[in-house]
């Protein structure tokens, strides 16, 4: 499936709600298993989604989000971002790599098959959702601008743009945002250049027109509005621990046993449910990521 502007996909294509959440046992599968067809099958299956994480619906997913730039309500994201504008958009890259340059979003997305991949999404306040995002591994974007040896992280900034989002007219965060994955992690299958979810282009809300998703990390480690990829020898400076590093740390990989110093992360509540769940460790996606961290001391490395 190739990603298309929202202006050229007549209402008739997109899939209704209620029939893809009646897919989502097929839906389960396959977007599982397009994971990576050199992956062993015997690790795709591992973590994948259960009968009991239906998808959230649409409505939640794109009017209860954690977006700064655009205020700190659950609401101002869904109220405020329809005014910022995504076209043209173009992501600088540059650092240890061989192919550095400014990028037109549709030459970063020319080629690329995007797949549909059900997560579970952790916010870092014990809320949840199940999302089906649409994309590609960012791994396929990072082999083509050629890293180097000397490229052991790789760092994401934002938009800074207060005109067209208001929240970055206050002092809330240092802007612009800037997040970081070692490696590793960011060449893991799992980790998601996000172009789209429920088969349709991604909402401005949600971090339109490109976004990461990591899905055993917390949420905010998904930069959003991508316009600059850096690839470092030296770990990048995320702006959740530079603002409050007693709080956050580089890693962000979930681990519901280590409390947030304000309140216990060891259950969640997934929207639309009365009821807490246990908090899975690194989000229920251990057996693939966990030897990531083999030797570490992941209360001391949060």
């Amino acid at each position: 499936m190739l990603i298309r502007r929202a202006p050229d996909i007549a209402s008739s294509e997109i899939t209704p709600e209620s029939l893809y959440l009646d897919r989502r046992s097929f839906m389960a599968a396959a977007s599982f298993a397009a994971l990576d067809l050199a992956w062993p099958a015997s690790r795709r299956r591992a973590g994948a989604f259960r009968d009991d994480d239906k998808p959230n619906s649409f409505e939640d997913i794109t009017h209860y989000n954690n977006y700064y730039e655009f205020g700190v309500g659950k609401e101002d994201p869904a109220e405020y971002a329809g005014q910022l504008h995504t076209s043209p958009w173009k992501v600088e890259v540059s650092g240890e790599v061989a192919k550095p340059g400014n990028y037109d979003l549709d030459d970063l997305l020319r080629g690329q098959t995007i797949e549909e991949r059900i997560y579970r999404h952790r916010c870092v306040e014990a809320w949840s959702m199940v999302i089906p995002w649409n994309g590609f591994p960012l791994r396929n974007l990072i082999n083509r601008f050629q890293p180097s040896s000397r490229a052991k992280f790789v760092e994401f900034t934002t938009l800074l743009r207060p005109s067209e989002m208001p929240g970055q007219r206050s002092a809330v965060l240092p802007w612009p945002y800037v997040e970081g994955l070692r490696m590793d992690e960011a060449m893991h299958p799992l980790t998601l250049v996000v172009t789209g979810l429920y088969g349709r282009t991604l909402p401005n809300q949600n971090g339109a027109p490109l976004r990461i998703h990591v899905p055993w990390k917390y949420g905010f480690k998904s930069a959003k509005a991508l316009v600059r990829i850096r690839f470092t020898e030296a770990q990048p400076l995320n702006t959740w621990n530079v603002a409050a590093p007693d709080e956050y740390g580089f890693y962000a990989n979930v681990n519901p046993n280590v409390d947030h110093p304000r309140w216990s992360q060891a259950r969640e509540r997934r929207i639309g449910e009365f009821f807490r769940r246990p908090t899975l460790m690194f989000n229920g996606y251990g057996d693939q990521v966990a030897s990531l961290y083999s030797g570490m001391d992941l209360r001391r490395w949060f």
